[in-house]
């Protein structure tokens, strides 16, 4: 080791165990009745000291994840590069704030750290501590030592690791490393746990009924369940070992959602969402100069009851609209007489939907526009009800992330490594990472040589070009630019070895290749993607194995000819308990194709967009999510295999996809290869693959909802 390592680390080692009085800290930090604190709760709003003053702050944030495309949240895979560069983005979205979920690697302290010495503005930090969800589902209490011990140890290394000085050993699944950037000065406050389940918090309330008081340094209890006695001896560990270490105080929390409020829902139909109430008043704070605030992740789809209480689907806002989400916020406020902080709230711009709002604020198939505009009313929302701000929920997309209505299709190893466009959850950032390989705007320009190209240049169809990225598959077909552009185009995919429909029973035309989907858009009408009803896991998964719709008895029988709408659940049948109200099974046809302008540098850019047609250069270009073709996993090319002999789960790898174009004008139908539809065919059909991949190509690239939301912390 050469003397300057030696040196280097001999500092580290003096920074870490240097005492917290003994150093300097900058004018933002203040002391009293000794603590040293920078941030405070006063009224319904965080202060921070500013200039030698305490200025009131509306907080207008992001939550942060720990992900980005290729690593799963333990991995801690972002570089430093990427937290500064974020950094400076969020800033200049005019945001103040941003909340972690837990350990993030010491790139983000030391780039929070240089950010926030470097501008005048600051960017504060709400760190929050995770708690492993492992434990509480399988004994649906957090009393037993495994679970206490570990989350008041993980608190105690967060305490540390605010201040630099911490080393975290190395963990599976958990960030780790050498904390030396002190960024306490930045820490507005702590937010502890996760959203917690119903069902556990009623079993540890029904477990330990001699629960029922707590009395420590900084917080007591006054008519607490025995999982708010819990809470409230983890915000007495938290501020306790910070004041013993570091003589250190700031506002605390706990997160909390609409599932565990403290309020009633009468109109509620799911008994889980109205079972039981983590109420954060029953918490006291005592001997602490900073503070205590309620925090709660509020979205405007879930629960269902925003959907049919009255009391929501008929409230008028502030602007004079009907806004189930306002009136639920306007309720939650009044109920509470701390200050409340909506630490989570937000839509997605996937192009899958997951779940609707009555007033149209869903969840999924929302463009990136709709994104901002509805995201921007929500916070215009939150801080008209009296609330102390909020964070978007999130600052970047996570492809790791499942929905309910998608998790079942894809391959769970692999979700990192490719972008689902199906799935909502994958959604909800301001940044993407998608490269829009080809941009589909009926351009030409994005394309390489084409996969097959027609020799007799008298024919409708002239070419077939297909591409490929981590979220599309994109095909382009040109035809002929001297003849009238054909009323309905068919293209056929043979994707699914061993299946797949080998004529097309609609049109009475035998097909020299199992067609597995079919891709129909029409020059006047609509356009969509089906599926060989043989292949239809929708029918399969929703009627033969959940009977929650009618069961396809035929779809069992292999090559009907027929193609069945591709289609998504939203919400099984449900009875209102208020009104006896029965509402009946709701899905989506989510293989409808949508016309427009995909490209994201065009002025009318549609992030919804599945396909654009220049007729002046008889020029169609087409993007088709990886989900909606039945791909479980594309970096491997892994597709669903035959479900309906091997079940749910079964997969199966392929070569790549063949392909087939047929073009119809009334009676008249010509295909791309021209000899396709001939029996004496000998040529191969057109078949595109690809190779495996690991290591996603991404391309950062901020959504249209950010300008949107920039102007509207612009405005506060």
């Amino acid at each position: 080791m050469t003397i300057k390592r030696i040196l280097a680390w001999s500092l580290v080692l003096l920074a870490l165990l240097l005492p917290a009085t003994c150093r300097t800290y900058p004018p933002e930090v203040a002391s009293q009745e000794n603590f040293f604190f920078s941030s405070r709760v006063v009224g319904d709003r965080f202060q921070v000291l500013e200039d030698g003053r305490w200025n009131d702050l509306l907080v207008k944030g992001v939550n942060l994840g720990m992900t980005r495309p290729g690593t799963w949240p333990g991995e801690a895979g972002i570089s430093a590069g990427e937290y500064s560069r974020w950094l400076e983005m969020i800033g200049a979205m005019n945001a103040n704030t941003i909340r972690t979920y837990t350990l993030h690697p010491p790139a983000f302290y030391e780039a929070l750290l240089h950010y926030n010495t470097t501008h005048k503005k600051k960017i504060y930090l709400f760190q929050g501590v995770w708690i492993d969800e492992g434990p509480l589902t399988e004994n649906l209490d957090v009393y037993p030592e495994e679970s206490t011990e570990a989350f008041k140890g993980d608190i105690s290394a967060m305490v540390d690791v605010i201040h630099g000085n911490a080393v975290i050993p190395t963990r599976p699944g958990h960030a780790s490393g050498t904390y030396t950037a002190d960024v306490s000065p930045y820490v507005l406050g702590w937010i502890l746990g996760i959203e917690w389940l119903p069902d556990m918090v009623d079993s540890v309330n029904r477990t330990h009924p001699d629960q029922t008081a707590f009395s420590g340094d900084h917080v007591y209890t006054e008519g607490a369940s025995p999982f708010e006695v819990w809470l409230a001896q983890m915000l007495e560990h938290t501020l306790t070992t910070e004041k013993k270490t570091y003589g250190w105080s700031r506002p605390v929390s706990f997160t909390n959602w609409v599932s565990t409020d403290l309020l009633s829902h009468p109109y509620e139909p799911f008994d889980q969402e109205d079972l039981v109430t983590v109420n954060p008043q029953h918490l006291k704070l005592k001997n602490s100069p900073t503070g205590y605030f309620a925090s709660y992740h509020i979205y405007p789809y879930y629960p269902d009851f925003q959907n049919y209480d009255p009391k929501y689907t008929e409230f008028l806002d502030w602007r004079g609209e009907k806004n189930s989400y306002a009136g639920y916020l306007k309720d939650l406020r009044d109920a509470h007489s701390i200050p409340v902080l909506v630490a989570e709230f937000g839509i997605p711009s996937s192009r899958g939907l997951t779940h609707e709002n009555v007033h149209g604020k869903n969840q999924g198939f929302m463009t990136e526009k709709e994104q901002g505009e509805i995201v921007a009313g929500l916070y215009e929302d939150i801080v008209h009800y009296g609330y102390m701000g909020g964070l978007i929920f999130s600052w970047q997309d996570e492809w790791f992330k499942r929905t309910w209505n998608t998790m079942d299709l894809d391959n769970p190893d692999r979700r990192p490594y490719w972008s689902n466009a199906q799935t909502n959850e994958q959604q909800f950032g301001i940044l993407s990472f998608d490269r829009h390989k080809i941009r589909v705007d009926g351009e030409k320009g994005d394309w390489g040589e084409p996969l097959f190209l027609e020799k007799d240049g008298t024919k409708d169809l002239q070419a077939l070009y297909v591409d490929h990225d981590e979220r599309y598959l994109y095909l382009g077909i040109q035809g002929n630019p001297a003849r009238p552009w054909p009323e309905t185009l068919e293209i056929l995919l043979d994707n699914l070895p061993g299946v797949g429909n080998q004529n097309l029973k609609d049109l009475g035309l035998s097909l020299p290749l199992g067609a597995d989907f079919r891709i129909t858009v029409q020059r006047d009408g609509i356009s969509r993607v089906t599926v060989d009803r043989y292949s239809d896991v929708y029918h399969y998964q929703y009627g033969k194995i959940l009977g929650l719709i009618p069961e396809d008895e035929d779809a069992a029988v292999p090559d009907s000819g027929i193609f069945s709408p591709i289609m998504l659940p939203l919400n099984k049948a449900l009875t209102i308990p208020a009104t006896g109200l029965q509402v009946p099974y709701k899905d989506d046809e989510t293989g409808l194709l949508r016309q427009g302008n995909a490209n994201p540098e065009s002025p009318d850019y549609d992030s919804l967009a599945d396909y654009c047609f220049k007729e002046d250069q008889a020029f169609l270009e087409i993007r088709l999510p990886w989900l909606l073709l039945g791909f479980t996993d594309p970096s491997t090319l892994e597709v669903q295999g035959d479900f309906q002999k091997d079940g749910l789960a079964s997969r199966k790898n392929i070569e790549g996809i063949q392909l087939l174009v047929l073009a119809q004008t009334g009676k008249e139908l010509t295909a791309l290869p021209a000899k396709a539809l001939s029996p004496s065919l000998s040529e191969p059909l057109p078949f595109y693959t690809w190779t495996e991949w690991n290591e996603p190509q991404v391309k950062e690239r901020l959504k249209e909802s950010y300008p949107l939301l920039q102007s509207l912390f612009q405005r506060y």
